[in-house]
């Protein structure tokens, strides 16, 4: 078998050409960390039986121990179509529970169930094993969150 090796010729690029580069682009690269990211979380959640947008939805129910649907919406930034399904099938598991406000019959509260309680004693090794991933410290993680905040208030509140 013989291989052939490809030349590749570089030529010269206008600067306003090299702004439309994957490399040059921080949309491509919150995408291509976000796939990582996802992919790294994907074997540590298997054995909690969750996905990742489950695994969200469980830390904001961590957190706030009850949210109303709406709430929980915002808290996660899941429109209300993918966000059903997903707490559906988390009820149907046993880990979390729905029911009607009795302030606000059109209001759901969605809250944990005992053993959505105790799920998140064994999401601690999840945590901990993504945060050893990223190979960041704490100060850099937290740093890079606060930014990656910044960044997303700055994109919801623009036209």
């Amino acid at each position: 078998m013989t291989m052939t090796k490809t030349k590749t010729k570089t030529k010269s690029v206008a600067p306003e050409d090299s702004a439309l580069f994957l490399g040059n682009q921080l949309c491509f690269a919150l995408y291509a960390a976000s796939l990582a990211m996802s992919k790294t979380y994907r074997p540590l959640l298997a054995p909690l039986g969750l996905t990742f947008p489950q695994y969200v939805v469980m830390m904001a129910l961590w957190e706030h121990k009850q949210l109303t649907a709406g709430a929980l919406a915002q808290t996660v930034a899941l429109d209300a179509g993918t966000l059903v399904p997903l707490v559906r099938k988390l009820v149907a598991q046993g880990l979390l529970q729905r029911e009607r406000s009795m302030e606000d019959e059109r209001s759901v509260i969605i809250s944990l169930t005992p053993a959505g309680k105790a799920l998140q004693k064994r999401a601690h090794a999840v945590y901990a094993q993504a945060a050893c991933a990223t190979q960041c410290s704490l100060q850099q993680r937290k740093a890079l969150t606060a930014q990656l905040q910044v960044l997303r208030a700055a994109l919801t509140q623009s036209p």
